[in-house]
């Protein structure tokens, strides 16, 4: 495909789908990799993580050949003020497979639709996964923050982020109030006067490929426990089929001795329930339960599978255990198709300073790397970044919470973990 303004790098060669008869990416050693720097600290962020990265690339024998890309401010800068996310920009996600991005601004209550949900739901991205796991030296309001490692799956796709919505006043909101009063019999459910509205589909079909990646990735990582998250017991035909269909696809879709689908009394019996050695166990959890037991038992909990809304609250609450979201990196994937970001906010109060931190984005990087086959280079890339901080080498947020530290800007941080890539490579 050609684009009108996006530049093409001369050199490298995009990532594609593995021939017919055979699974995954055919990846080579100078892919090219689209990326979009971001709003707000994104504009720090983005030069930084994509310089370390192309540095643990080069370091394990590879070459990064980054294509750059265009949404919210940049987009609107690039394409004219109406313009926030590009079709090019959406066409050379889907045509090269991999990419990676800093944080978007969603306007809160008003304004244009999250663009991060835009590119997830455009893509079909639904699983949007986040490893979280401890780095020494990193503070932690935790005892113990080092028994986190905990990875989430949050589907992606629908839920309440679907955007199904009424706004209050409206004749819209209007007809779906009346339909539901009077036609559905839930006359006694609503207060009167001014309402707004939305619908929370959860499907089959989102349910089943959600809680499948989840398993799939304990089997392939040897993780010993997958946990379904929901709150079933309230919303019994969206949060609880979601369960439901989970364990369906535990009971039915894997072998006995692989994946051992747990009655729903096992965390109370569990001296009772005999469970094959090597299997991996699926069990439910409530959600409002789940707050409380990632924080009390932390070590207990492996892969978490949990609907849209769940995910977002379960996957920054690990983050804040293991120092916030500053260092919690995340990327959602799909069929054959990967989009890495950090969990934070764009900060725009701190743009442009050269004083934020980095490391979600470039552990994201990490993730994507991973993603590709290059295991060497996402394990360099994690070392170093825990090297530097344990240093005492940090940015602003960290260096506030630490007496031994050494405050850098965003520059120098990128720079000292490349140094200490070339220690450890």
């Amino acid at each position: 495909m050609s684009y009108d303004k996006v530049e093409v790098p001369e050199s490298g060669e995009p990532v594609t789908v593995a021939e017919e008869g055979e699974d995954g990416l055919e990846v080579p050693e100078n892919p090219i990799i689209p990326i979009i720097h971001g709003d707000g600290i994104g504009q720090d962020v983005g030069p930084a993580a994509q310089k370390v990265l192309s540095k643990a690339a080069e370091a394990t024998g590879r070459e990064v050949n980054w294509m750059r890309l265009y949404a919210g401010e940049s987009a609107r800068q690039k394409y004219g003020e109406d313009v926030n996310l590009p079709d090019e920009t959406v066409e050379a996600i889907r045509e090269h497979r991999v990419a990676i991005k800093g944080p978007l601004t969603t306007p809160v209550g008003a304004g244009f639709r999250s663009l991060n949900v835009a590119l997830r739901q455009t893509l079909d991205l639904y699983a949007n996964v986040r490893p979280t796991y401890y780095l020494d030296g990193v503070p932690s309001p935790m005892k113990a923050p080092e028994e986190m490692d905990m990875v989430t799956f949050r589907e992606n796709t629908e839920d309440v982020y679907a955007g199904i919505e009424w706004e209050q006043g409206t004749e819209e909101v209007e007809k779906v109030r009346n339909f539901v009063e009077e036609e559905m019999g839930f006359d006694e459910t609503m207060h009167e006067g001014p309402i707004g509205l939305g619908l929370k589909p959860i499907s089959e079909k989102g349910s089943k490929r959600l809680v499948r990646e989840a398993i799939d990735y304990a089997i392939e990582n040897d993780r010993d426990k997958v946990t379904l998250v929901h709150k079933g017991n309230i919303m019994k035909f969206t949060e609880g089929q979601f369960g439901d269909w989970g364990m369906e696809v535990a009971d039915e879709e894997y072998p006995d001795d692989e994946v051992f689908a747990a009655p729903d009394s096992l965390w109370e019996e569990q001296d009772e329930v005999d469970i094959p050695e090597d299997a991996v166990m699926v069990e439910e959890r409530l959600a409002d339960a789940m707050l409380q037991w990632m924080q009390l038992r932390t070590d207990e909990f492996d892969v978490l599978a949990m609907p849209n809304l769940n995910g977002d609250y379960l996957s920054d609450a690990a983050g804040a255990q293991i120092g916030g979201l500053g260092i919690a990196p995340g990327a959602n994937f799909g069929d054959n198709r990967c989009l890495a970001e950090p969990v934070h906010g764009s900060a725009p109060k701190r743009a442009g300073q050269d004083k934020a931190n980095p490391s979600a984005l470039i552990l994201s990087g990490r993730l994507l790397f991973e993603y590709l086959g290059w295991d060497d280079t996402g394990q360099l890339i994690r070392d170093a970044v825990e090297q530097t901080i344990s240093s005492g080498t940090v940015t602003y947020d960290l260096a506030r919470q630490r007496e031994d530290a050494e405050k850098v800007s965003t520059t120098e941080y990128a720079e000292a973990i490349c140094d200490n890539i070339d220690d450890l490579a």
